[in-house]
């Protein structure tokens, strides 16, 4: 189980590191994305990929994986309503295919469930340091 759960961390990890450098690649598609309502998208969009790039390295980190994790929690929470946007709005993303609008949503739960395993303490970590 450790090996796995090592293997999970590992995976979501660099997507987020991936997610946080696109938003310096292709800024464009995620001011696209951007809710209209929100101020100073350029500076948003670019906060949102230091964060994730940020939060995905400190994920690797055993010293501040729980702190990361939660942080990934309040990040995917914060950005849903530009998922949201994206799909009620999915006329204005043309080149988007509409199943990835309506998978995208559900998916961030997933997203956040998989951030959430890494909020709690390793199992086998706990067992090991009650075992000395």
């Amino acid at each position: 189980m450790r090996t796995f759960r090592l293997v999970m961390k590992t995976l979501l990890a660099v997507f987020f590191i991936g997610a946080g450098i696109n938003h310096f690649r292709d800024p464009e598609f995620y001011l696209r994305i951007m809710p209209p309502y929100l101020p100073w998208p350029m500076f948003l969009q670019y906060l949102a990929g230091f964060i994730e790039f940020v939060l995905g390295i400190l994920l690797l980190i055993p010293r501040y994986t729980r702190l990361a994790a939660w942080g990934l929690i309040v990040l995917l929470i914060a950005v849903y309503p530009a998922n949201i946007h994206m799909a009620v709005n999915r006329h204005l993303y043309p080149d988007v295919p509409i199943w990835f609008h309506w998978i995208r949503l559900p998916f961030q739960f997933v997203l956040i469930a998989w951030a959430w395993w890494f909020t709690r303490e390793d199992e086998n970590r706990t067992i090991d340091l009650r075992n000395r």
